[in-house]
């Protein structure tokens, strides 16, 4: 996805594997060994690139936030996704607004095979602050849903963020939405990321 909370995002599939068949620390026949293997071992993409690889592809987005009060804010712009590292990271580039009100955003997620749990970076135009999200629990194979995380250890967030990413339409439309803490612990919705496939041009 917020933009600085993006994480990218699901779609409805059956029970999949959280690890591939082949030992990713066995070098293949033929390859050489990796010297740096013996204390950074290599890992190969698991379940949750495979999800991944749905989001690649360019979008048009939707961003609305929700105030406190008043109405909604709504923001349009576009959104380029592709898969790197030898397809173990998701990158996602978008752009909002034109000329002078144009914001851009960087966001990178990860799945960790063993963990089975993702982890996202996001970066962008209107601040210095990077945005650190993790899971909580495995992947269910359905959606993506990530918490705030902070790299100072006496930091404790009272207003904690969660986002959950899903995959409809057929891998047609993005849906990302964040939540925040709210009064007497119950959710409130701050921002909505809705994404749609942009039309292929023929050839």
């Amino acid at each position: 996805m917020i933009l600085r909370n993006l994480s990218v995002f699901a779609v409805l599939i059956g029970p999949v594997s959280l690890v591939w068949a082949d030992d990713p620390a066995k070098p293949a026949q033929g390859e050489k060994k990796d010297p740096q293997s013996s204390f950074e071992p290599r890992s190969k993409p698991g379940a949750g690139q495979k999800f991944l690889e749905k989001f690649v592809g360019d979008w048009e987005v939707v961003k609305t936030f929700y105030p406190r009060t008043g109405k909604p804010a709504e923001t349009k712009g576009t959104c380029k996704q592709t898969m790197i590292h030898e397809g173990r990271f998701l990158q996602s580039e978008f752009v909002f607004g034109q000329d002078d009100k144009k914001t851009t955003g960087l966001g990178v997620i990860g799945f960790e095979a063993e963990s089975g749990k993702f982890t996202s970076f996001w970066t962008d135009s209107r601040s210095t602050r990077m945005s650190i999200r993790q899971s909580e629990d495995k992947f269910n194979g359905t959606e993506i849903v990530l918490f705030g995380r902070s790299l100072n250890p006496d930091e404790k967030d009272k207003r904690r963020s969660r986002t959950v990413t899903r995959l409809e339409d057929d891998g047609q439309k993005i849906v990302h939405r964040q939540f925040t803490g709210g009064d007497e612990g119950k959710e409130r919705e701050v921002m909505a990321l809705v994404m749609t496939r942009k039309a292929q041009t023929p050839k």
